[in-house]
């Protein structure tokens, strides 16, 4: 179940935004902890100073059936838990229009937060950490509930010791109401199989045990133990597999296998881990903590008692009529005021006493913006750097063309530019930069699924739009039945589900497949799980069983591995996974002499794979959502006009870099292109905003220099979008569309 908020902790405090009240209960707000598609956790402030992090319910998810019952529940499970290590509630209101909750609050960073930062745990961290989580868990089932959600994000680490969070779907044991038997609650990667079964029956203290399990596993490896990807994919791990311990201290090993235990009457009880783990090495209480995370923490603390007074709203005061400037609002001019003189980045504000233009005496309408921009997200100085400096190049482009195009005309385009760093704890900040800056009309990018699912928040939170050209994460569009539906995405490639049958049917094109063999490796497991799971979907309308083989990012011995795929029967290899891997795959196939056809998808496409493969790489097909331009004007079943609108850029790039365009920066052109042609026919009919902007470009039926697009009710790609390449000499061979549908079907 996804998390819609932290409970308390930030990475970083962002500021309120103009629609955020200024208090709550006698809380005064400082800023918000976090954001999502439930409500708002910000932090405040009461008048004697002491901070606590204020989590607000949003006014619509109140009204919904159950929901009052389900946060009253949960306020009541947080103030029934005595414990140093679970953060206590200072103050709620269920029945409020909006609900609220007050915990005190905790500057350091969550264990995830921790790890991915610095690294895994040392042995007496984890055993610390352990120990207190254990402590904080025993009082939770004296109490008589479940937690039913220990996870890293819900663990945070301060100086004196770990607190446990978020009593949010905690449950009194035995109880099943307010969900359905079948529903499964809490977070994927952190659940006992009893969860990921939703064997409501079965769900109890053990539960607890096992994901505190999980939690010193990831604390000590810096991984989840049954790895990460789709839900699918980690529950039925978590059911069937065994955990990965690699790395676990030998120490840990055996308590950690026990917690772990597929049966409930076989682990541990959270008294009898807290026995275990007690604390009997020597040290002061910072030294539990690894130094740059007692850093971490000395660094939030000490900005919470920087942060500045606000100056209160006296009752009866005209909230009209100029006032002195706070020193917080100074400092977040460009962050909040800017975007309320602009309607929020969305809209401009109207109310009964305003004339049809929008303004009155008191209100004057504002002038029309005469610049916008077109932002850029992308991975300029990381491991994706190739595709990111692509699309901006693309970008820029089109920014250049339409100003040429355009001159004179009521506005003009900026281009303004992001780097992530292909970062995923700095994505959020970098989207967020673009986000605030109520120029920005809409944004190319992520370049990356793991900084895209970072950034998401901002765009979606500001209004804004992102259209990708290399992002195939398919929850970026698709939010399941009971997830806020997409108005923020544009996705102008498939999904990796998609782009996974496509191969599948790519396959079909020779004859002689029969038995294809699909390796999945887990480097970037949600990658390759969504990749395989469209590739088993498209062999089985091709009436073809392939052999599934799965193994860890880690493995290395891929002689041995693609050994026992050849002894099992395969002609074809399938590789669903990343370049690094599909490189030890080529050389291993040709080591043993495997001579039927081998392919591979999106994240092995590029350069680096010819370059790192070298000749074990000839022979390969390979799939990708992009077309190379200068292929694609030469190519005469091309109609004219369409040829020339390639051509234009490639002379353009020439002319501007001095080389042909680079894979993915046609396709960037192209989206840049599409948002800056409506805007030209929509700056005609009245003010230039964002509002309505994703519907729609979603509605757009756009041709451009690398072909057509149109998108889907969900903003997905609408066709095949998907391009068929063979290595020969060295080099990328174009060979068309991959398929709509397998050929060759085998009956």
């Amino acid at each position: 179940m996804p998390e819609p908020v932290p409970a308390s902790g930030p990475a970083a405090l962002q500021p309120l935004l103009p629609s955020d009240p200024s208090t709550i209960a006698g809380y005064r707000l400082l800023g918000r902890l976090g954001a999502g598609g439930m409500g708002v956790v910000y932090l405040g402030r009461t008048d004697t100073g002491v901070l606590a992090a204020v989590k607000v319910t949003l006014a619509d998810q109140a009204d919904q059936p159950d929901f009052r019952a389900r946060f009253r529940r949960e306020v009541e499970a947080a103030r029934r838990v005595v414990s140093p290590w679970a953060v206590p509630v200072t103050g709620a209101d269920p029945d409020a229009p909006e609900p609220w909750m007050a915990t005190a609050f905790v500057p350091g960073p969550s264990v995830g937060e921790a790890v991915r930062a610095h690294g895994p745990l040392p042995d007496r961290s984890v055993r610390i950490l352990g120990g207190a989580v254990a402590r904080a868990l025993a009082a939770v089932h004296a109490a008589g509930l479940v937690h039913r959600d220990v996870k890293p994000g819900n663990v945070l680490l301060a100086v004196d010791g770990p607190r446990l969070i978020d009593f949010g779907i905690a449950r009194a044991t035995g109880e099943t109401g307010l969900t359905s038997a079948d529903m499964v609650v809490g977070t994927p990667g952190f659940l006992a199989p009893e969860q990921a079964e939703a064997r409501a029956a079965e769900i109890g203290p053990a539960s607890d045990v096992f994901a505190l399990g999980c939690l010193l596993a990831f604390a000590a490896t810096g991984r989840p133990p049954f790895g990460t990807g789709a839900l699918d994919a980690l529950l039925y791990r978590t059911v069937h597999d065994e955990p990965d311990l690699a790395g676990v201290p030998e120490p840990l090993l055996d308590l950690v296998r026990q917690c772990l235990a597929k049966e409930p009457a076989a682990r541990p009880t959270a008294g009898e881990i807290a026995d275990r783990l007690t604390e009997d090495t020597p040290g002061a209480p910072a030294d539990w903590l690894p130094a740059p995370v007692v850093t971490t923490i000395a660094t939030r603390s000490a900005a919470m008692l920087a942060l500045p007074d606000i100056d209160p709203t006296a009752p009866g005061t005209d909230p009209d009529a100029p006032a002195e400037p706070s020193r917080r609002g100074f400092l977040l001019l460009g962050a909040g005021a800017a975007v309320l003189a602009a309607g929020g980045g969305a809209y401009a504000l109207r109310n009964s006493g305003r004339d049809d233009n929008g303004g009155d005496a008191k209100h004057p309408a504002p002038k029309p913006r005469n610049t916008w921009a077109i932002g850029v997200l992308a991975d300029l100085s990381g491991p994706a750097q190739e595709i990111g400096k692509a699309q901006e190049r693309g970008a820029r482009l089109a920014v250049e063309r339409f100003n040429a195009v355009h001159k004179g005309k009521p506005f003009t385009l900026e281009l303004k530019v992001s780097d992530d760093r292909g970062d995923r704890t700095g994505a959020f900040a970098a989207a967020r930069r673009l986000a605030s800056d109520p120029s920005v009309i809409a944004v190319l990018g992520p370049t990356s699924d793991d900084t895209g699912i970072a950034a998401l928040p901002a765009f979606e939170e500001a209004g804004v739009p992102l259209l990708t050209t290399s992002a195939g994460y398919n929850l970026f569009t698709l939010r399941g039945e009971t997830g806020p539906r997409n108005t923020t995405v544009l996705r102008a490639i498939p999904s990796h589900f998609m782009a996974g049958t496509f191969l599948a049917w790519s396959t079909t094109l020779l004859p002689q497949v029969r038995r294809p063999g699909i390796l999945q490796e887990r480097t970037d497991d949600q990658y390759s799980w969504q990749y395989v799971s469209g590739a088993r979907f498209g062999f089985r309308q091709a009436g073809l069983e392939p052999h599934f083989r799965v193994i860890p990012g880690r493995a290395t011995d891929y002689r041995r591995i693609i050994g026992e795929m050849i002894d099992a029967g395969i002609d074809t290899y399938v590789h669903c996974g990343v370049r690094s891997t599909a490189v030890l795959a080529a050389r291993a196939l040709n080591e043993l002499g495997f001579t039927g056809p081998r392919f591979t998808g999106q994240h092995v496409f590029g350069a680096d794979f010819l370059k790192e493969a070298g000749s074990d790489a000839e022979g390969w097909f390979v799939c990708a959502p992009v077309i190379d331009p200068v292929q694609r004007a030469a190519d005469t079943k091309q109609k004219a006009a369409d040829r020339k609108l390639t051509q234009d850029l490639l002379d353009a790039h020439r002319k501007r870099y001095g080389t042909a365009p680079a894979f993915y920066t046609g396709e960037s052109f192209d989206v840049v292109n599409m948002v800056a042609s409506w805007l030209t026919t929509s700056a005609a009919k009245g003010p230039l905003t964002r509002k309505g902007l994703w519907q729609a470009l979603r509605q757009q039926k756009y041709t451009g220099a690398m072909g057509g697009y149109t998108f889907d009710k969900n903003g997905d790609l609408s066709g095949v979008g998907t391009f068929l390449y063979g290595v020969q000499k060295g080099a990328y061979r174009f060979i068309g569309a991959a398929p709509n549908e397998p050929q060759n079907k085998k009956s």
